[in-house]
């Protein structure tokens, strides 16, 4: 079978989202990207994910053509699309409504780093996307939703290689990573990030972020040139 290798990496990844509990019924997708040969499997639109297959992943190339499958793949194709040809050194892209994350997506809210948890996989406040304007919604609101992400990025001058998650203001979260599984644990550790921050807010309004020598000491254990955690 031609592409098993993304077809099984998308297929496994997609079924992690109901285990993680970060979306219920068909509520989410992951894709996986082959660089060489330039195509992403994602999965289906409204299929459940008791339902998924490797066979029923959707190869789709960098044009937004249909490259195998029979079924229609998921309707933010098009923003996994801009992404892959925006952001270089990808492989995997998941999209989820898990609910905190929402929730700060739907206040347009970015998520400072309140602790040392979020200090500890982002060195940088999460952002969150201006809401999407209305001709941009009556164009193509998927690729607009990609094109959004990426000025995001721009503007706030933002790395995608260093901070792989992002809200979109009134919509919910897209994140990514090396490889389709890398993505759909930024999603779930961007759940958890969403959920402490926002009982953090709860028992303070005015809390303040993480001092910055924090912020640092905490990143640079795991990711510095001197990291000392976990095994060599």
């Amino acid at each position: 079978m031609l592409y098993k290798t993304i077809r099984e990496e998308a297929f496994e990844a997609n079924r992690e989202i109901p285990r993680r509990n970060l979306a219920i019924y068909t509520w989410g997708n992951v894709s996986a990207f082959d660089a060489e040969k330039a195509v992403f499997a994602i999965k289906p639109s409204g299929v459940d994910y008791d339902d998924l297959s490797p066979e029923s992943m959707v190869l789709v190339d960098l044009e937004g053509a249909v490259v195998e499958g029979k079924l229609r793949p998921s309707s933010d194709t098009e923003t996994h699309r801009v992404l892959y040809r925006e952001f270089s050194g990808i492989r995997g892209i998941t999209h989820t409504h898990s609910a905190y994350a929402v929730a700060w997506a739907q206040a347009g809210r970015g998520v400072p780093v309140y602790g040392t948890t979020h200090a500890d996989h982002g060195a940088e406040e999460i952002p969150c996307t201006a809401f999407m304007g209305e001709e941009a919604v009556k164009n193509n609101y998927e690729l607009e939703t990609g094109n959004l992400i990426v000025e995001t990025f721009r503007v706030q001058n933002k790395n995608p290689r260093h901070i792989e998650m992002v809200l979109v203001a009134g919509h919910g979260p897209f994140t990514w990573g090396k490889s389709a599984a890398l993505s759909i644990y930024h999603a779930a550790v961007l759940e958890e990030v969403c959920k402490m921050a926002h009982l953090t807010v709860a028992l303070d309004p005015q809390a303040q972020p993480l001092p910055g020598y924090l912020i640092r000491k905490h990143w640079e254990r795991k990711h510095g040139v001197h990291a000392y955690y976990g095994q060599q």
